[in-house]
């Protein structure tokens, strides 16, 4: 084993003698992986494509111990730290140039409590794996609407997903959770126990530490009543002010996205995306109006298991292989003028495995105090994301280019406010939206548990301390 030239904390480079690298593998239980070592690209692969960053090292931790060892290590060292769950965040954040990656995706342990309603789960699962194991008891709890997502970074920072209406946000849901704080101690967080740390946990990102697991309340979930009604991209003014009003009457047990985008035969089109659940007989009522509506290319509506609605968009937004750019805000309203402009830019969309999103909020999620958790956003409102994916990275300039004059052009009628976990690497500026007058509170908690900053390789809550 060699020297290793790493970045630290500050910016600077610096030499990391073997004996200290030698000292770190010891400790662990997992690997300490280097570059040239077998699995090395395949750790540092993430969901964006256009992500390409070579860490000095990568611990792949096995659990809980490892992840101490690994911090109090880039702390003493004075490394730059990521922390890799899922991988899922558009920034690509989980990885860092030069640096230590903390890699927590083979703490896979989860123990579901069926009588209690209950699950802890580490903090290397995505979503697929989690709804496999706890639909296996009829079970369920909020968990996004792709399922290679990880629970740890969609949790911390919120949580949207097809059960937010019915059983509020990931966050809403979170009993407790165990982290390694900056300073390398391990403590619990709940209600109960350090409960300011566990309110900045429930939508304030990786900023306090790293979360190895959580423990979730479930609720019944059966099979579920969903899937797309397709139409044609020139109907589109039609179809989103139908849905517009169609989603503003939703109840709790119905919830209605919908997109622009480019069918797999290349044809551009439009989908309503509903999901019930509950009592089918009563899901079929409430669509009714859904699958009356205009003249469809496609119905996909029927039975389905959760972990098939879940994972019903994950084809559209495969992992590692696609380049992405993206660009969010909530829209509050979708008047006339505001959706003349989202379908009109829509047309000048550069590549077929583009879209435009738009994730309705409402429901329990809304009717949670704005005090409660660090996600502070809860008005019955859009989430409406421009996400450009390409496969050339020749094409780059001219991706992000659109995806930026798309959202300008909308963001005249937006909110101002941003769901963190759809922020680009870029947005930095745009933090204090995320979080509105909840933003002093959590940077309060940062000068708490991380006031040099060692956990700055995320959304960044900045330290004043």
């Amino acid at each position: 084993m060699s020297d290793l030239r790493v970045v630290t904390t500050d910016g600077n480079e610096k030499i990391l003698e073997s004996a200290a690298i030698q000292s770190l593998a010891d400790e662990l239980r997992g690997r300490l992986v280097l570059a040239g070592d077998g699995g090395y690209d395949e750790a540092r692969r993430v969901w964006n494509g256009m992500i390409d960053r070579r860490p000095a090292l990568i611990a792949r931790c096995a659990g809980a111990g490892d992840v101490l060892a690994a911090v109090r290590f880039a702390r003493t060292h004075e490394i730059l730290v990521s922390v890799k769950g899922g991988g899922h965040n558009i920034t690509g954040n989980a990885v860092c140039e030069a640096g230590l990656m903390i890699d927590l995706s083979s703490m896979k342990g989860m123990r579901v409590d069926p009588k209690g309603r209950t699950v802890r789960a580490e903090a290397g699962l995505n979503w697929g794996e989690f709804n496999r194991e706890t639909q296996a008891f009829g079970l369920a709890t909020t968990g996004g609407v792709v399922s290679t997502t990880g629970i740890a970074g969609l949790t911390l920072g919120g949580g949207l997903g097809w059960l937010m209406s019915k059983h509020g946000l990931s966050c809403d849901n979170l009993l407790s959770a165990d982290i390694v704080t900056a300073d390398g101690r391990f403590l619990t967080t709940s209600a109960e126990e350090n409960p300011e740390l566990f309110w900045g946990l429930r939508g304030g990102g990786g900023n306090f530490g790293v979360v190895t697991s959580f423990e979730y309340r479930l609720h019944p979930v059966g099979p579920v009543l969903a899937g797309m009604v397709i139409y044609p991209r020139a109907k589109s003014m039609e179809v989103m002010r139908f849905y517009r009003d169609y989603a503003r009457n939703c109840g709790d047990d119905l919830t209605a996205f919908a997109a622009m985008m480019t069918s797999p035969e290349g044809e551009p089109v439009i989908a309503m995306l509903v999901g019930h659940i509950g009592d089918h007989a009563q899901g079929e009522k409430l669509m009714e109006p859904v699958r009356r509506f205009g003249s469809p290319l496609a119905d996909t509506i029927a039975p389905m298991s959760y972990v098939t609605l879940n994972s019903l968009l994950d084809a559209a937004v495969p992992y590692g292989s696609v380049q992405r750019y993206w660009k969010s805000s909530f829209l509050k309203e979708l008047g006339d003028e505001v959706l003349d402009i989202l379908v009109e830019r829509a047309e000048g969309m550069r590549s077929p495995m583009s879209m435009v999103g738009f994730f309705h909020c409402h429901g329990a999620c809304t009717r949670v105090d704005r005090d409660a958790t660090a996600y502070s956003l809860r008005d019955d409102q859009w989430d409406y994301d421009v996400i450009s994916q390409w496969t050339d990275p020749a094409e780059t300039p001219d991706h992000i280019q659109w995806t930026r004059d798309y959202w300008r052009a909308v963001e005249p009628f937006a909110s101002g406010e941003v769901y963190v976990n759809h922020l680009d690497a870029e947005e930095a500026g745009r933090i204090t939206g995320a979080y509105s007058r909840n933003y002093d509170r959590l940077v309060a908690l940062k000068n708490q548990f991380d006031p040099t900053n060692l956990f700055r390789m995320n959304q960044n809550i900045k330290p004043t301390a």
